[in-house]
């Protein structure tokens, strides 16, 4: 195949990553992790699934880097995962050691590939692998809010009984418990959801959605949820590898927009062939952009706990 992406960590995300990549036959994948044997098991394992499935996108797992040059996407899931009690920020430490490793090496090898981040605490690993890289902005994005968004399509799905093929929703800001999801912008075959069903409702909704890593978290034990994130990873890069162009809430690099700087946080973009093509602007009302200063206020303090590390 033409198109080539480096999946880096070989646990569940990734290897659900790598499967969903290769099923869509949107790439070639290359499978990293540094445990021996792991990603060569894995993807040796899908590779004999393709005859049942029915594609021909190759799979390599290796504990080598060199197997990523010239990649046109690289997705890092590397790191620890949550357990019970665990937030997204206790990773940060073990997590951004891991990150500023990880981006060292692949960026080396395909400087010209776009980098999505989806290990936590998302929004400052973004940091973490925007600063090591040198990459413009456009190039460094990261996975939450089409995760966070899914998530308030199910449960809205949930609620109302009707398809989730008809619900589009918005949620914005870092990923975490401040996350901002936008009922106003949320709408069921074009239906806003605020005029099918009462503001309580929603709001219970809304809670779950900002819990729904750790209600995951809480049912594994030792574990957290990968699924979902791996689907939403793939849609990421299957706009980008097939230059749809797709309209998608992501992690982004802004400078002023939303009246926010030099700060990675969850905004609807415009995902083509060049990554960021486009940070899409929405009216917000005065509670919304609170909350979404609040988010922002929330990862700021995230980075500066990460340069206290350094």
């Amino acid at each position: 195949m033409k198109n080539k992406t480096t999946v880096i960590g070989a646990g569940n995300v990734g290897a659900t990553v790598a499967q969903r990549l290769a099923e869509k036959e949107l790439c070639d994948v290359v499978l990293i992790d540094i445990v021996e044997g792991i990603p060569q098991g894995k993807s040796l394992d899908l590779a004999e699934a393709a005859p049942i499935e029915k594609h021909d996108a190759r799979l390599c797992g290796t504990n080598d880097y060199e197997a990523s040059k010239d990649s046109d996407i690289i997705i890092i899931t590397a790191g620890i995962a949550r357990k019970p009690g665990m937030s997204r920020d206790d990773l940060i430490s073990t997590n951004a050691k891991i990150m500023k490793g990880v981006t060292e090496q692949v960026t080396k090898l395909s400087p010209d590939a776009i980098i999505i981040i989806v290990s936590n605490p998302l929004d400052a690993m973004c940091h973490i692998a925007f600063d090591t890289s040198g990459f413009p902005k456009n190039r460094v994005i990261g996975m939450a809010g089409v995760l966070d968004s899914a998530r308030f399509r199910a449960f809205i799905s949930m609620e109302l009984d009707v398809s989730v093929e008809n619900i589009h929703a918005l949620v914005l800001g870092g990923h975490g418990d401040t996350m901002v999801p936008l009922p106003r912008f949320s709408t069921v075959a074009g239906i806003p959801i605020t005029e099918l069903m009462p503001r309580d409702r929603i709001d219970s909704l809304i809670k779950r959605t900002r819990n729904g890593g750790a209600e995951i978290v809480g049912y594994l034990k030792t574990g957290s949820a990968y699924y979902a994130p791996a689907s939403a990873a793939v849609e990421m890069a299957e706009s980008i590898l097939k230059d749809k162009k797709k309209i998608l809430p992501c992690a982004a690099y802004l400078e002023g927009e939303y009246g926010i700087n030099n700060l990675f946080i969850g905004v609807p973009v415009k995902l083509g062939a060049n990554g960021i093509e486009e940070i899409i602007q929405i009216d917000l009302t005065s509670d919304e952009d609170e909350a979404l200063k609040n988010s922002a206020k929330a990862v700021e303090k995230l980075v500066a706990d990460l340069k206290k590390l350094e």
